[in-house]
């Protein structure tokens, strides 16, 4: 039975997320295994058949839970803001975030599902498929990496240590002199280059303390990631505003932000 009603994240069982994700990893790894095309989309990312199998097999998967929200989907059709600003909660969905990272066969791409209440991720679901990292949190029961709660990690003296991880493939100008300007506050550092939304996870696992992405992202490359970052007691801050990055904004391009503890 389908419903649409107002719940918490607490009426979601996400062992059901999870066995989703874990679909839709093992539908990408069939095709990692093989040669495989890639198409490029009207903004020149790129595009496989892995991300396309993937977002078919989530989006089955959501539409049959007992209940059921809409889903906004990189790889799903355009919803107008005028329809989707009246959602109080809603999947966001990135069926395969790294795709560049696919393509290269390098194992850091994530399957990405969050669940939005009035542009707060309180559920997230992030599945690295290569890895055979789960990770997942729902609000209220804190974060957890393939069973074990997060933070794994602590490191008690960023003065002395500062463990910084960045984009493999969109290390840019601008983030290259934030992360200068934080070796400033340190006596050293530790750079860690990593693709797709791991970047969040390891700060909300604490063997990375920030990570700071000052180059655009969408809100679904997000989404699932930081409500773990935010359950293991962890913030994505827009440096702008000082604020939490917030969910179904009109433009869904996210600000520059940093993730830290």
């Amino acid at each position: 039975m389908k419903i649409m009603e107002t719940t918490g994240a607490k009426h979601i069982d996400i062992e059901a997320i999870i066995a989703i994700a874990r679909k839709a990893g093992d539908a990408i790894m069939e095709i990692y295994a093989q040669d495989f095309e890639v198409e490029y989309k009207e903004d020149n990312s790129p595009l496989t058949q892995a991300d396309k199998k993937a977002n078919e097999i989530i989006m089955d998967g959501l539409n049959g839970l007992t209940i059921v929200f809409p889903i906004l989907s990189e790889e799903g059709r355009h919803i107008p803001y005028e329809e989707r600003k009246g959602w109080e909660y809603f999947w966001m969905v990135d069926p395969l975030d790294g795709t560049k990272e696919f393509i290269k066969k390098n194992g850091d791409f994530t399957v990405n599902i969050a669940l939005i209440h009035k542009s707060v991720p309180i559920v997230g679901v992030v599945y690295a498929p290569v890895l055979n990292e789960m990770y997942w949190a729902k609000q209220g029961d804190g974060a957890f990496k393939n069973g074990d709660r997060l933070p794994l990690q602590y490191n008690q003296h960023p003065e002395k240590v500062l463990r910084v991880v960045a984009s493999k493939s969109h290390l840019n100008t601008e983030t290259q002199e934030y992360i200068d300007n934080l070796a400033k506050v340190t006596d050293s550092m530790e750079f860690i280059s990593k693709g797709s939304s791991l970047k969040l996870c390891m700060v909300a696992q604490g063997c990375a303390d920030i990570y700071p992405r000052l180059s655009p992202t969408m809100e679904w490359d997000t989404a699932a990631a930081d409500a773990i970052v935010r359950e293991a007691g962890k913030m994505t801050v827009d440096i702008q505003n000082n604020t939490p990055l917030l969910y179904n904004k009109e433009n869904l391009l996210n600000p520059w932000f940093v993730v830290l503890s």
